[in-house]
Protein backbone atom coordinates (compact mmCIF):
# COMPACT_ATOMS: atom_id res chain seq x y z
CA UNK A 1 0.00 0.00 0.00
CA UNK A 2 1.24 3.45 -0.88
CA UNK A 3 -0.55 5.91 1.45
CA UNK A 4 0.38 8.84 -0.81
CA UNK A 5 -1.25 7.53 -3.97
CA UNK A 6 -4.29 9.23 -5.52
CA UNK A 7 -6.48 6.76 -7.33
CA UNK A 8 -9.92 8.31 -7.07
CA UNK A 9 -11.04 11.91 -7.70
CA UNK A 10 -10.69 13.59 -4.29
CA UNK A 11 -12.84 16.46 -3.02
CA UNK A 12 -10.24 17.44 -0.42
CA UNK A 13 -6.48 17.33 -0.23
CA UNK A 14 -4.73 14.71 1.86
CA UNK A 15 -2.81 16.15 4.85
CA UNK A 16 0.69 15.18 6.01
CA UNK A 17 2.59 15.73 9.26
CA UNK A 18 5.22 14.09 11.45
CA UNK A 19 4.72 15.33 15.01
CA UNK A 20 1.03 14.62 15.48
CA UNK A 21 -2.42 14.52 13.93
CA UNK A 22 -6.07 14.45 15.01
CA UNK A 23 -8.96 13.78 12.61
CA UNK A 24 -12.59 14.14 13.56
CA UNK A 25 -15.96 15.47 12.42
CA UNK A 26 -15.80 18.85 14.21
CA UNK A 27 -12.85 21.24 13.73
CA UNK A 28 -12.84 22.77 17.24
CA UNK A 29 -12.66 19.31 18.79
CA UNK A 30 -9.77 18.29 16.53
CA UNK A 31 -7.87 21.44 17.49
CA UNK A 32 -8.48 20.69 21.18
CA UNK A 33 -6.74 17.36 20.73
CA UNK A 34 -3.87 18.88 18.79
CA UNK A 35 -3.37 21.44 21.56
CA UNK A 36 -2.71 18.56 23.98
CA UNK A 37 0.01 17.21 21.70
CA UNK A 38 1.65 20.65 21.59
CA UNK A 39 1.57 20.79 25.40
CA UNK A 40 3.60 17.58 25.60
CA UNK A 41 0.76 15.09 25.69
CA UNK A 42 0.57 11.90 23.65
CA UNK A 43 -2.00 10.49 21.24
CA UNK A 44 -4.06 9.13 24.14
CA UNK A 45 -4.30 12.58 25.75
CA UNK A 46 -5.21 14.08 22.37
CA UNK A 47 -7.92 11.49 21.73
CA UNK A 48 -9.50 11.94 25.16
CA UNK A 49 -9.47 15.75 24.94
CA UNK A 50 -11.06 15.53 21.48
CA UNK A 51 -13.69 13.08 22.73
CA UNK A 52 -14.56 15.29 25.70
CA UNK A 53 -14.84 18.36 23.48
CA UNK A 54 -17.08 16.52 21.02
CA UNK A 55 -19.71 16.07 23.75
CA UNK A 56 -20.05 19.87 23.67
CA UNK A 57 -19.48 20.67 20.00
CA UNK A 58 -21.51 17.77 18.55
CA UNK A 59 -24.17 16.96 21.16
CA UNK A 60 -26.57 15.63 18.53
CA UNK A 61 -24.26 12.61 18.14
CA UNK A 62 -22.64 11.96 21.51
CA UNK A 63 -22.75 13.09 25.13
CA UNK A 64 -21.51 12.45 28.66
CA UNK A 65 -24.25 9.82 28.76
CA UNK A 66 -22.82 7.95 25.75
CA UNK A 67 -20.73 4.82 25.30
CA UNK A 68 -17.12 4.78 24.06
CA UNK A 69 -14.97 2.10 22.42
CA UNK A 70 -11.31 2.55 21.54
CA UNK A 71 -8.32 0.73 20.08
CA UNK A 72 -5.00 2.04 21.40
CA UNK A 73 -1.62 1.31 19.79
CA UNK A 74 1.34 1.79 22.14
CA UNK A 75 4.88 0.43 21.64
CA UNK A 76 3.91 -2.02 18.89
CA UNK A 77 1.03 -3.51 20.88
CA UNK A 78 -2.70 -2.97 20.53
CA UNK A 79 -5.19 -2.62 23.37
CA UNK A 80 -8.97 -2.41 23.36
CA UNK A 81 -11.36 -0.74 25.76
CA UNK A 82 -15.08 -1.45 25.84
CA UNK A 83 -16.91 1.47 27.39
CA UNK A 84 -20.40 0.20 26.64
CA UNK A 85 -22.95 0.05 29.42
CA UNK A 86 -25.09 -2.69 30.90
CA UNK A 87 -28.84 -2.61 31.21
CA UNK A 88 -29.95 -1.66 34.74
CA UNK A 89 -30.16 -4.69 37.01
CA UNK A 90 -33.81 -4.05 37.79
CA UNK A 91 -35.07 -4.16 34.19
CA UNK A 92 -36.55 -7.26 32.58
CA UNK A 93 -38.66 -8.33 29.62
CA UNK A 94 -41.60 -8.82 31.95
CA UNK A 95 -41.22 -5.38 33.52
CA UNK A 96 -41.09 -3.63 30.14
CA UNK A 97 -44.07 -5.57 28.80
CA UNK A 98 -46.02 -4.74 31.97
CA UNK A 99 -45.64 -1.08 30.99
CA UNK A 100 -47.47 -1.80 27.72
CA UNK A 101 -44.58 -2.28 25.29
CA UNK A 102 -44.22 -5.16 22.84
CA UNK A 103 -40.77 -3.91 21.76
CA UNK A 104 -38.15 -1.66 23.30
CA UNK A 105 -39.08 2.02 22.92
CA UNK A 106 -36.63 4.40 21.26
CA UNK A 107 -37.03 7.29 23.73
CA UNK A 108 -37.68 7.76 27.40
CA UNK A 109 -36.11 6.08 30.40
CA UNK A 110 -36.55 2.45 29.39
CA UNK A 111 -33.83 2.24 26.69
CA UNK A 112 -31.15 4.00 28.80
CA UNK A 113 -28.16 1.80 29.63
CA UNK A 114 -25.36 2.72 32.06
CA UNK A 115 -23.22 5.34 30.27
CA UNK A 116 -19.67 4.07 29.77
CA UNK A 117 -18.03 7.14 28.27
CA UNK A 118 -16.63 8.93 31.37
CA UNK A 119 -15.23 5.67 32.75
CA UNK A 120 -13.60 4.82 29.42
CA UNK A 121 -11.88 8.22 29.31
CA UNK A 122 -10.48 7.78 32.80
CA UNK A 123 -9.34 4.17 32.28
CA UNK A 124 -7.54 5.11 29.05
CA UNK A 125 -5.79 8.02 30.73
CA UNK A 126 -4.87 6.07 33.87
CA UNK A 127 -3.10 3.44 31.76
CA UNK A 128 -1.51 5.50 28.99
CA UNK A 129 -1.98 9.28 29.46
CA UNK A 130 0.81 11.79 30.12
CA UNK A 131 -0.84 15.13 30.88
CA UNK A 132 -2.91 15.70 34.04
CA UNK A 133 -6.39 14.27 33.43
CA UNK A 134 -7.99 17.54 34.52
CA UNK A 135 -6.20 19.44 31.75
CA UNK A 136 -7.94 17.39 29.05
CA UNK A 137 -11.30 18.94 30.02
CA UNK A 138 -10.25 22.56 29.63
CA UNK A 139 -11.30 23.12 25.98
CA UNK A 140 -14.70 21.48 26.49
CA UNK A 141 -15.37 23.49 29.65
CA UNK A 142 -14.47 26.69 27.84
CA UNK A 143 -16.80 25.97 24.89
CA UNK A 144 -19.65 24.89 27.16
CA UNK A 145 -19.37 27.98 29.38
CA UNK A 146 -18.43 30.69 26.88
CA UNK A 147 -19.97 29.25 23.72
CA UNK A 148 -18.86 28.31 20.21
CA UNK A 149 -20.34 28.79 16.72
CA UNK A 150 -22.16 25.64 15.61
CA UNK A 151 -20.98 24.15 12.30
CA UNK A 152 -23.40 23.59 9.37
CA UNK A 153 -23.81 19.80 9.27
CA UNK A 154 -24.25 19.61 13.04
CA UNK A 155 -26.80 22.43 12.94
CA UNK A 156 -28.80 20.54 10.32
CA UNK A 157 -28.83 17.31 12.35
CA UNK A 158 -29.60 19.19 15.58
CA UNK A 159 -32.56 21.05 14.08
CA UNK A 160 -33.97 17.86 12.56
CA UNK A 161 -33.83 16.00 15.86
CA UNK A 162 -35.20 18.94 17.87
CA UNK A 163 -38.17 19.13 15.52
CA UNK A 164 -38.86 15.42 15.89
CA UNK A 165 -38.54 15.55 19.67
CA UNK A 166 -40.87 18.57 19.85
CA UNK A 167 -43.52 16.57 17.98
CA UNK A 168 -43.03 13.26 19.78
CA UNK A 169 -41.78 13.79 23.33
CA UNK A 170 -44.42 14.97 25.76
CA UNK A 171 -44.29 15.06 29.52
CA UNK A 172 -42.35 16.41 32.47
CA UNK A 173 -39.45 13.96 32.20
CA UNK A 174 -38.41 15.45 28.84
CA UNK A 175 -38.37 19.07 30.04
CA UNK A 176 -34.64 19.01 31.02
CA UNK A 177 -33.72 17.97 27.47
CA UNK A 178 -35.70 20.83 25.93
CA UNK A 179 -34.20 23.27 28.43
CA UNK A 180 -30.63 22.24 27.57
CA UNK A 181 -30.84 21.36 23.86
CA UNK A 182 -34.28 22.22 22.50
CA UNK A 183 -33.34 25.65 21.08
CA UNK A 184 -31.55 24.27 18.05
CA UNK A 185 -28.89 26.71 16.76
CA UNK A 186 -28.48 27.79 13.16
CA UNK A 187 -25.09 27.51 11.38
CA UNK A 188 -22.66 29.98 12.94
CA UNK A 189 -24.92 30.70 15.90
CA UNK A 190 -23.13 30.61 19.26
CA UNK A 191 -24.38 27.93 21.66
CA UNK A 192 -23.41 27.33 25.28
CA UNK A 193 -24.68 25.38 28.28
CA UNK A 194 -23.78 26.45 31.81
CA UNK A 195 -25.06 23.20 33.35
CA UNK A 196 -22.84 21.14 31.07
CA UNK A 197 -19.81 23.33 31.86
CA UNK A 198 -20.37 22.84 35.59
CA UNK A 199 -20.69 19.07 35.15
CA UNK A 200 -17.50 18.88 33.11
CA UNK A 201 -15.67 20.75 35.88
CA UNK A 202 -16.93 18.24 38.44
CA UNK A 203 -15.78 15.31 36.29
CA UNK A 204 -12.37 16.92 35.79
CA UNK A 205 -11.90 17.41 39.53
CA UNK A 206 -13.08 13.91 40.53
CA UNK A 207 -11.50 11.75 37.77
CA UNK A 208 -15.11 11.15 36.60
CA UNK A 209 -15.95 9.36 39.87
CA UNK A 210 -18.81 11.75 40.64
CA UNK A 211 -20.63 10.46 37.57
CA UNK A 212 -20.82 6.98 39.11
CA UNK A 213 -20.63 7.43 42.91
CA UNK A 214 -21.23 11.11 43.66
CA UNK A 215 -23.95 13.72 43.44
CA UNK A 216 -24.47 13.17 39.71
CA UNK A 217 -25.24 9.51 40.32
CA UNK A 218 -27.62 10.43 43.12
CA UNK A 219 -29.43 12.94 40.88
CA UNK A 220 -29.79 10.30 38.16
CA UNK A 221 -31.19 7.79 40.67
CA UNK A 222 -33.73 10.28 41.99
CA UNK A 223 -34.87 11.35 38.51
CA UNK A 224 -35.33 7.75 37.31
CA UNK A 225 -37.26 6.80 40.45
CA UNK A 226 -39.49 9.86 40.05
CA UNK A 227 -40.46 8.92 36.49
CA UNK A 228 -40.62 5.13 36.70
CA UNK A 229 -37.23 4.39 35.12
CA UNK A 230 -34.97 1.48 36.02
CA UNK A 231 -31.48 3.03 36.35
CA UNK A 232 -30.24 3.20 39.95
CA UNK A 233 -27.28 4.55 41.90
CA UNK A 234 -26.07 0.98 42.48
CA UNK A 235 -25.96 0.33 38.71
CA UNK A 236 -23.72 3.35 38.22
CA UNK A 237 -21.55 2.65 41.28
CA UNK A 238 -20.71 -0.88 40.09
CA UNK A 239 -19.78 0.12 36.52
CA UNK A 240 -16.28 0.23 35.07
CA UNK A 241 -15.16 0.26 31.44
CA UNK A 242 -13.39 -2.98 30.48
CA UNK A 243 -10.04 -3.60 28.82
CA UNK A 244 -10.59 -6.32 26.23
CA UNK A 245 -8.44 -8.35 23.82
CA UNK A 246 -8.95 -7.01 20.27
CA UNK A 247 -9.87 -9.47 17.51
CA UNK A 248 -8.51 -9.50 13.95
CA UNK A 249 -8.37 -11.13 10.55
CA UNK A 250 -5.56 -10.89 8.04
CA UNK A 251 -6.80 -9.33 4.83
CA UNK A 252 -4.25 -9.63 2.01
CA UNK A 253 -1.26 -9.07 4.27
CA UNK A 254 -2.84 -6.48 6.59
CA UNK A 255 -4.20 -7.22 10.05
CA UNK A 256 -7.60 -5.57 10.51
CA UNK A 257 -8.41 -5.08 14.21
CA UNK A 258 -11.75 -4.66 15.97
CA UNK A 259 -13.22 -4.65 19.48
CA UNK A 260 -14.84 -8.06 20.20
CA UNK A 261 -18.59 -8.46 20.88
CA UNK A 262 -20.86 -6.99 22.17
CA UNK A 263 -19.78 -4.61 19.37
CA UNK A 264 -20.42 -5.57 15.76
CA UNK A 265 -16.86 -5.09 14.55
CA UNK A 266 -17.07 -8.85 14.08
CA UNK A 267 -19.29 -8.13 11.06
CA UNK A 268 -16.44 -6.22 9.36
CA UNK A 269 -14.04 -9.09 9.93
CA UNK A 270 -16.48 -11.75 8.71
CA UNK A 271 -17.10 -9.86 5.46
CA UNK A 272 -13.39 -9.27 4.80
CA UNK A 273 -12.61 -12.89 5.66
CA UNK A 274 -15.05 -14.05 2.98
CA UNK A 275 -13.35 -11.79 0.41
CA UNK A 276 -9.73 -12.37 1.42
CA UNK A 277 -8.88 -14.65 -1.53
CA UNK A 278 -10.80 -12.73 -4.21
CA UNK A 279 -9.04 -10.56 -6.77
CA UNK A 280 -10.70 -7.23 -7.56
CA UNK A 281 -9.76 -5.59 -10.82
CA UNK A 282 -11.30 -2.15 -10.28
CA UNK A 283 -13.27 -0.17 -7.71
CA UNK A 284 -16.03 0.86 -10.13
CA UNK A 285 -16.85 -2.63 -11.34
CA UNK A 286 -20.18 -4.42 -10.90
CA UNK A 287 -18.47 -7.72 -10.02
CA UNK A 288 -16.56 -6.00 -7.20
CA UNK A 289 -19.70 -4.35 -5.85
CA UNK A 290 -21.79 -7.51 -6.11
CA UNK A 291 -19.30 -9.60 -4.13
CA UNK A 292 -18.87 -6.85 -1.53
CA UNK A 293 -22.63 -6.55 -1.06
CA UNK A 294 -23.28 -10.27 -0.83
CA UNK A 295 -20.46 -10.78 1.69
CA UNK A 296 -21.75 -7.84 3.72
CA UNK A 297 -25.28 -9.26 3.77
CA UNK A 298 -24.08 -12.69 4.92
CA UNK A 299 -21.88 -11.16 7.64
CA UNK A 300 -24.76 -9.02 8.89
CA UNK A 301 -27.10 -12.02 8.92
CA UNK A 302 -24.75 -13.76 11.34
CA UNK A 303 -24.07 -10.63 13.35
CA UNK A 304 -27.69 -9.67 13.86
CA UNK A 305 -28.60 -13.22 14.89
CA UNK A 306 -25.73 -13.99 17.23
CA UNK A 307 -23.96 -10.84 18.52
CA UNK A 308 -24.84 -9.72 22.03
CA UNK A 309 -23.17 -9.59 25.45
CA UNK A 310 -20.31 -12.12 25.07
CA UNK A 311 -21.48 -13.88 28.23
CA UNK A 312 -24.70 -14.76 26.40
CA UNK A 313 -23.31 -15.58 22.94
CA UNK A 314 -23.77 -19.20 21.91
CA UNK A 315 -20.52 -19.14 19.85
CA UNK A 316 -17.18 -17.46 20.44
CA UNK A 317 -15.97 -14.73 18.07
CA UNK A 318 -13.12 -16.98 16.94
CA UNK A 319 -15.60 -19.51 15.53
CA UNK A 320 -17.06 -16.88 13.19
CA UNK A 321 -13.54 -15.94 12.02
CA UNK A 322 -12.36 -19.47 11.28
CA UNK A 323 -11.18 -19.53 7.62
CA UNK A 324 -13.16 -22.69 6.87
CA UNK A 325 -16.35 -21.02 8.08
CA UNK A 326 -15.57 -17.95 5.99
CA UNK A 327 -15.05 -20.16 2.94
CA UNK A 328 -18.36 -21.92 3.52
CA UNK A 329 -20.11 -18.56 3.65
CA UNK A 330 -18.22 -17.29 0.58
CA UNK A 331 -19.46 -20.33 -1.34
CA UNK A 332 -23.00 -18.99 -0.99
CA UNK A 333 -22.18 -15.92 -3.11
CA UNK A 334 -23.53 -16.60 -6.57
CA UNK A 335 -23.91 -14.63 -9.76
CA UNK A 336 -27.16 -13.04 -8.63
CA UNK A 337 -28.28 -11.26 -5.46
CA UNK A 338 -29.80 -13.48 -2.77
CA UNK A 339 -31.61 -12.87 0.53
CA UNK A 340 -29.14 -13.20 3.41
CA UNK A 341 -29.45 -16.16 5.79
CA UNK A 342 -27.50 -16.68 9.00
CA UNK A 343 -25.08 -19.59 9.16
CA UNK A 344 -24.06 -21.93 11.98
CA UNK A 345 -20.36 -21.68 12.87
CA UNK A 346 -20.64 -24.80 15.01
CA UNK A 347 -21.12 -26.69 11.77
CA UNK A 348 -18.64 -25.33 9.62
CA UNK A 349 -26.40 9.09 15.32
CA UNK A 350 -22.01 8.72 16.63
CA UNK A 351 -18.66 10.52 16.55
CA UNK A 352 -15.35 9.02 15.48
CA UNK A 353 -11.83 10.31 15.88
CA UNK A 354 -8.30 9.18 15.16
CA UNK A 355 -5.21 10.54 16.83
CA UNK A 356 -1.48 9.97 16.41
CA UNK A 357 1.68 11.44 17.90
CA UNK A 358 5.27 11.62 16.77
CA UNK A 359 6.30 8.72 19.03
CA UNK A 360 4.18 6.14 17.18
CA UNK A 361 1.22 6.02 19.58
CA UNK A 362 -2.16 5.96 17.81
CA UNK A 363 -5.81 5.85 18.91
CA UNK A 364 -9.01 4.85 17.14
CA UNK A 365 -11.98 6.02 19.23
CA UNK A 366 -15.72 6.09 18.67
CA UNK A 367 -18.39 7.55 20.96
CA UNK A 368 -22.16 7.56 20.57
CA UNK A 369 -25.59 8.16 22.07
CA UNK A 370 -26.84 5.67 19.42
CA UNK A 371 -29.59 7.53 17.54
CA UNK A 372 -28.73 11.23 17.37
CA UNK A 373 -29.59 12.83 20.75
CA UNK A 374 -30.45 9.43 22.21
CA UNK A 375 -33.24 8.85 24.70
CA UNK A 376 -34.37 12.45 25.13
CA UNK A 377 -33.55 12.16 28.83
CA UNK A 378 -31.29 14.76 30.47
CA UNK A 379 -30.44 14.54 34.17
CA UNK A 380 -31.83 17.82 35.54
CA UNK A 381 -29.29 20.55 36.22
CA UNK A 382 -26.36 18.65 34.66
CA UNK A 383 -26.66 18.93 30.87
CA UNK A 384 -26.02 15.15 30.73
CA UNK A 385 -27.94 13.72 27.78
CA UNK A 386 -28.44 9.96 28.09
CA UNK A 387 -28.13 7.24 25.46
CA UNK A 388 -30.89 5.06 24.00
CA UNK A 389 -28.64 2.03 23.50
CA UNK A 390 -31.11 -0.39 25.10
CA UNK A 391 -33.44 -0.03 22.12
CA UNK A 392 -31.25 -2.72 20.48
CA UNK A 393 -32.51 -5.34 22.94
CA UNK A 394 -35.22 -7.78 21.87
CA UNK A 395 -38.21 -8.57 24.08
CA UNK A 396 -38.35 -12.12 22.66
CA UNK A 397 -36.73 -14.39 25.29
CA UNK A 398 -35.67 -16.80 22.51
CA UNK A 399 -33.46 -14.19 20.81
CA UNK A 400 -29.76 -14.15 21.64
CA UNK A 401 -29.94 -10.37 22.16
CA UNK A 402 -32.97 -10.50 24.46
CA UNK A 403 -33.23 -8.03 27.33
CA UNK A 404 -31.88 -9.01 30.72
CA UNK A 405 -30.90 -6.87 33.69
CA UNK A 406 -27.13 -6.35 33.82
CA UNK A 407 -26.64 -7.42 30.18
CA UNK A 408 -24.88 -5.46 27.44
CA UNK A 409 -26.81 -5.11 24.15
CA UNK A 410 -25.71 -5.62 20.56
CA UNK A 411 -23.62 -2.53 19.95
CA UNK A 412 -23.06 -0.62 16.71
CA UNK A 413 -20.02 1.55 17.52
CA UNK A 414 -16.76 0.09 16.22
CA UNK A 415 -13.30 1.66 16.02
CA UNK A 416 -11.00 0.07 13.43
CA UNK A 417 -7.23 -0.28 13.19
CA UNK A 418 -4.85 -1.54 10.51
CA UNK A 419 -1.38 -3.01 11.02
CA UNK A 420 1.11 -4.90 8.86
CA UNK A 421 3.95 -7.19 9.93
CA UNK A 422 3.56 -6.11 13.55
CA UNK A 423 3.78 -2.39 12.77
CA UNK A 424 0.97 0.14 12.97
CA UNK A 425 -0.54 1.41 9.75
CA UNK A 426 -3.18 3.38 11.62
CA UNK A 427 -6.66 4.04 12.95
CA UNK A 428 -9.80 4.31 10.84
CA UNK A 429 -13.52 4.40 11.37
CA UNK A 430 -16.84 5.27 9.80
CA UNK A 431 -19.77 6.51 11.92
CA UNK A 432 -23.41 5.77 11.33
CA UNK A 433 -25.13 2.93 13.24
CA UNK A 434 -25.50 -0.06 10.87
CA UNK A 435 -23.54 1.76 8.18
CA UNK A 436 -20.38 1.43 10.26
CA UNK A 437 -19.30 -2.11 9.26
CA UNK A 438 -20.26 -1.40 5.66
CA UNK A 439 -18.27 1.82 5.56
CA UNK A 440 -15.28 0.12 7.17
CA UNK A 441 -15.25 -2.72 4.63
CA UNK A 442 -15.35 -0.18 1.80
CA UNK A 443 -12.55 1.93 3.34
CA UNK A 444 -10.30 -1.10 3.95
CA UNK A 445 -10.81 -2.39 0.42
CA UNK A 446 -10.29 1.08 -1.06
CA UNK A 447 -6.98 1.14 0.80
CA UNK A 448 -5.70 -2.40 0.35
CA UNK A 449 -7.27 -3.53 -2.95
CA UNK A 450 -7.37 -0.24 -4.83
CA UNK A 451 -4.39 1.62 -3.37
CA UNK A 452 -6.22 4.81 -2.43
CA UNK A 453 -4.76 7.31 0.03
CA UNK A 454 -6.87 8.16 3.11
CA UNK A 455 -8.74 11.08 1.55
CA UNK A 456 -9.57 9.21 -1.65
CA UNK A 457 -10.66 6.16 0.33
CA UNK A 458 -13.18 8.35 2.18
CA UNK A 459 -14.29 10.33 -0.88
CA UNK A 460 -15.27 7.32 -3.02
CA UNK A 461 -19.07 6.93 -3.44
CA UNK A 462 -20.62 4.51 -0.96
CA UNK A 463 -23.36 1.90 -0.91
CA UNK A 464 -25.24 0.33 1.98
CA UNK A 465 -27.39 -2.73 2.41
CA UNK A 466 -30.60 -1.74 4.20
CA UNK A 467 -32.32 -5.14 4.54
CA UNK A 468 -33.56 -7.99 2.38
CA UNK A 469 -32.55 -7.39 -1.22
CA UNK A 470 -32.53 -3.61 -0.80
CA UNK A 471 -29.45 -1.50 -1.50
CA UNK A 472 -29.07 2.27 -1.20
CA UNK A 473 -26.38 4.24 -3.02
CA UNK A 474 -25.55 7.86 -2.40
CA UNK A 475 -26.13 10.67 -4.90
CA UNK A 476 -23.41 10.73 -7.52
CA UNK A 477 -23.00 6.95 -7.57
CA UNK A 478 -22.23 5.92 -11.19
CA UNK A 479 -25.54 5.33 -12.99
CA UNK A 480 -24.23 2.45 -15.09
CA UNK A 481 -23.36 0.55 -11.89
CA UNK A 482 -26.85 1.17 -10.49
CA UNK A 483 -28.31 -0.41 -13.63
CA UNK A 484 -25.85 -3.34 -13.66
CA UNK A 485 -26.52 -4.13 -9.99
CA UNK A 486 -30.27 -4.06 -10.63
CA UNK A 487 -29.75 -6.54 -13.47
CA UNK A 488 -28.18 -8.94 -10.94
CA UNK A 489 -31.28 -8.80 -8.73
CA UNK A 490 -30.31 -6.05 -6.28
CA UNK A 491 -33.13 -3.62 -5.52
CA UNK A 492 -31.22 -0.35 -5.79
CA UNK A 493 -32.40 3.05 -4.60
CA UNK A 494 -30.50 6.31 -5.02
CA UNK A 495 -30.73 8.13 -1.68
CA UNK A 496 -31.96 11.72 -1.54
CA UNK A 497 -28.78 12.82 0.26
CA UNK A 498 -25.58 11.39 1.68
CA UNK A 499 -26.41 11.91 5.39
CA UNK A 500 -26.86 8.18 6.10
CA UNK A 501 -23.66 6.94 4.46
CA UNK A 502 -21.34 7.45 7.39
CA UNK A 503 -18.70 9.96 8.41
CA UNK A 504 -15.18 8.60 8.54
CA UNK A 505 -11.65 9.57 9.53
CA UNK A 506 -8.29 7.92 8.73
CA UNK A 507 -4.64 8.35 9.72
CA UNK A 508 -1.99 6.15 8.10
CA UNK A 509 1.67 6.11 9.16
CA UNK A 510 4.36 5.17 6.64
CA UNK A 511 7.70 3.46 7.27
CA UNK A 512 9.38 6.86 7.67
CA UNK A 513 6.99 8.02 10.40
CA UNK A 514 5.08 10.41 8.13
CA UNK A 515 1.40 10.69 9.08
CA UNK A 516 -1.13 10.89 6.25
CA UNK A 517 -4.68 11.92 7.19
CA UNK A 518 -8.08 12.10 5.55
CA UNK A 519 -11.39 13.45 6.83
CA UNK A 520 -14.96 12.85 5.80
CA UNK A 521 -16.34 15.09 3.05
CA UNK A 522 -19.88 14.27 4.23
CA UNK A 523 -19.53 16.36 7.40
CA UNK A 524 -17.71 19.40 8.82
CA UNK A 525 -14.59 17.41 9.71
CA UNK A 526 -10.98 18.46 9.66
CA UNK A 527 -7.45 17.10 9.92
CA UNK A 528 -5.55 19.00 12.60
CA UNK A 529 -1.84 18.44 11.94
CA UNK A 530 1.45 19.35 13.58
Amino acid sequence: MNPHRYDYPSRRKVIYSTRGMVCTSQPLAAEAGLDMLKKGGNAIDAAIATAITLTVTEPCSNALGSDTFALVWVKDSIYGINGSGNAPKGISIEAVKALGYDKMPAQGMIPVTIPGTPSAWYEMHKRFGKLPFKELFAPAIDYARNGYPVSPTISKAWNKQAGEFAADLKGEMYEPWFKAYGSAPQPGQVWKCEDLANTLEILAETDCRDFYTGDIAKKADAFFREHGGFLRYEDLAEYQAEWVEPIKVNYKGYDVWQIPPNGHGLVVLMALNMLRNDEFSHHDDVSTLHRQLEAMKLAFADGMKYITDPRDMRYKAEQFLDPSYADSRRALIGERAQPPVAGDPASGGTVYLSAADGEGNMVSLIQSNFKNFGSGIVIPGTGISLNDRGVSFSLDPEDDNCLRGGKKPYHTIIPGFLSKDGKAVGPFGVMGQYMQPQGQVQVVMNTVDFGMNPQCALDAPRWQWVGGMNIEVEPGFPQHLVEELAALGHKVTIAANNMSFGRGQIIWRDENGVLCGGTEPRTDGTVAAW
